[in-house]
């Protein structure tokens, strides 16, 4: 979130994603308030793209409104943490297991790239873009399930898995574990092994969540 920057049609979409970024990155620390007034001027916007944005990410789960105290970051605790890797825990892996009944190798093809491209941020230790093929991979797995409410809940829950991921990552930068546990579950995808997909998502996503409570304290 630095200077101003060219806009496209949406205004809204740009400062939403620049917001986002900043908060995921840590740019923009838990708690920290977010004044519409400072982040217009330092994206070189008006307020009401920022208003808007703040909305947004207030219902995916990035910032919190407070009656007195009005926009801030988010702050992750245990109880944030549980409650979304609970669902995550309970509807992602049947989701994968859908996809991988289809049949259909294009499905797993952005997955495969996403990986690859995790590869090269894991060694540029970039992790906001590390958080963002996360992101893109778990959805390329589930967003082939059939069931299109299945895809839109787990879609919302994406900005809190990957606030939580921060998190994580920050007191144990796991990224090379999670990127195998990644591989592997693709691997079961790819040879049409749904169960076992299934069951290697459902270890993976509990055993972050196991780091993260021990890294919450």
């Amino acid at each position: 979130m630095t200077g101003t920057f060219s806009l496209p049609a949406s205004r809204t979409e740009v400062v939403l994603e620049e917001i986002r970024r900043g908060i995921l990155t840590r740019e923009l620390v838990p708690g920290q308030p977010l004044v519409e007034a400072e982040l217009a001027a330092r994206l070189g916007v008006s307020k009401t793209p920022v208003r808007e944005a703040l909305k947004v990410l207030s219902n995916s789960g990035l910032v919190t409104f407070s009656p007195y105290k009005g926009a801030s970051v988010v702050k992750v605790d245990a109880e944030l943490a549980k409650s979304v890797y609970d669902v995550r825990m309970v509807l992602e892996p049947e989701a994968v297991r859908r996809t991988v009944e289809q049949r259909d190798p294009e499905l797993l093809e952005d997955a495969a790239e996403a990986l690859k491209e995790a590869s090269t941020a894991i060694a540029d230790k970039d992790q906001a873009a590390l958080s963002l093929l996360n992101r893109r991979f778990h959805r390329a797995l589930y967003r082939g399930c059939g069931n299109p409410l299945l895809v839109s809940i787990l879609d919302d829950l994406k900005d809190r898995a990957a606030l939580i991921s921060v998190v994580g990552w920050e007191a144990n930068p796991s990224w090379k574990k999670e990127w195998t546990e990644h591989k592997a579950v693709l691997a079961a995808a790819k040879k049409g092994d749904a169960e076992g997909a299934a069951a290697l998502l459902r270890d993976h996503i509990g055993g972050f969540l196991e780091r993260v409570l021990k890294a919450i304290g």
